[in-house]
């Protein structure tokens, strides 16, 4: 145990504060007689007294300690590190330099992943005689563009007779900026070849196109449409486009449809239906008169006669592909898609969506989309 008998003082040099620190008994004693220094006559200020935590029985100033001497273990750590090759503080900025370098080569070397397509934009063109166009405008965009990457636009007009006022009939370009045009208008009274050829003119340049029902009874430049047109006179005018010739169709019945050509890539996996009551388009002459002419469908129906009362069976061709012009623009047609029914049924839907694509050179051998056009742009 310690007392504190007496002291040893000491004068800092830069103040009058002086610092005691307890001494054991024996050297309190040694101290106070030496100094003749008395506690008892001591004031306290400016006095701190300590126990020193280190070397007891030493008297030092509060500034500046000492520095703790280190030991073996600790002066051997710092040589180790002191002579270590690989420092980690200054190798940290070369590090980094090579991984940036890394990554940039790796950037230049790997390509960029492809952007994804744009999708098909889609000229759907509807109005005149005969068919609720409003509705089936409408389902047709909706159809499509849920089966494949495109964007259905409209050149719609809300007019019903047999010579609606469309844009197409006077303007040659209305359709430059789109990839495809759907004609699904019903023009029958349209007689004037100069505005066929208007109607004409993307699809000589190239544009791919599809027909759709009354499209196939439209434009009728010749009074002799219900004979046969040689392709290329001037009566097979829009006949040479659609490669196929039909001037009528018989009452609404069912239609049975059957697919004749299974490897094409438009109808591979795909089976026939029967329709709901539907129009059968005759065949004013056989199709095989038209080079590029190619039959996917036909459909059979059996009817009354009205007027006879007899039954009568009647078969045509319904879905094919054509080509058209000196650049073989592809043509997809098909006569179903009278009633609004017909039109939503998912089975003409897929067709159509097959038909549009491989039209347009998105579609691959197997009847699949090519890769960016199937549905939400797979």
């Amino acid at each position: 145990m310690r007392t504190c008998a007496s002291a040893r003082t000491a004068k800092t040099s830069k103040s009058a504060l002086f610092r005691i620190e307890c001494l054991p008994r024996t050297a309190c004693s040694k101290a106070s007689s030496n100094s003749g220094l008395s506690l008892s006559g001591l004031s306290t200020a400016g006095l701190e007294i300590t126990t020193p935590s280190y070397r007891p029985g030493r008297l030092e100033q509060r500034e500046n300690p000492p520095p703790r001497r280190r030991g073996k273990f600790a002066r051997l750590t710092a040589l180790l590190r002191a002579s270590s090759p690989h420092p980690p503080s200054p190798m940290r900025p070369v590090l980094s330099l090579l991984l940036a370098l890394l990554a940039l080569a790796v950037a230049v070397v790997l390509p960029a992943p492809a952007a994804a397509p744009k999708p098909l934009k889609v000229l759907l063109v509807t109005g005149g005689c005969c068919h609720d166009y409003v509705q089936q405008k409408d389902l047709l965009k909706a159809g499509l563009e849920q089966r494949a990457n495109v964007v259905v636009e409209h050149l719609h007009t809300p007019d019903k007779s047999t010579k609606p006022p469309l844009s197409s009939h006077n303007n040659p370009a209305y359709a430059d900026g789109y990839d495809l045009v759907i004609h699904d208008e019903c023009a029958a009274g349209i007689d004037d070849p100069a505005m066929v050829r208007n109607v004409l003119a993307p699809h000589l340049r190239g544009l791919p196109a599809v027909a759709l029902h009354c499209a196939m009874h439209s434009y009728r430049v010749s009074k002799e449409f219900a004979q046969p047109q040689a392709p290329g006179s001037p009566g097979g005018l829009w006949f040479d486009f659609l490669g196929l010739q039909s001037s009528r169709h018989g009452p609404q019945e069912p239609i049975q449809v059957k697919f004749s050509d299974n490897q094409h890539p438009i109808t591979r996996g795909l089976t026939g239906w029967t329709t709901i009551k539907e129009e059968l388009y005759n065949n004013v002459q056989p199709p095989g008169v038209y080079a590029a002419h190619r039959t996917l469908a036909t459909g059979f129906q059996r009817a009354t006669n009205k007027k006879t009362g007899a039954t009568e069976d009647s078969e045509s061709v319904v879905v094919w592909t054509s080509e058209y012009g000196p650049k073989k623009a592809r043509v997809f047609c098909t006569t179903l898609g009278h009633n609004n029914e017909t039109v939503a049924d998912a089975r003409y839907l897929d067709l159509l969506a097959r038909g549009l694509l491989w039209a347009a050179g998105k579609l691959d051998d197997s009847g699949r989309p090519v890769a960016g056009f199937g549905p939400g742009g797979r």
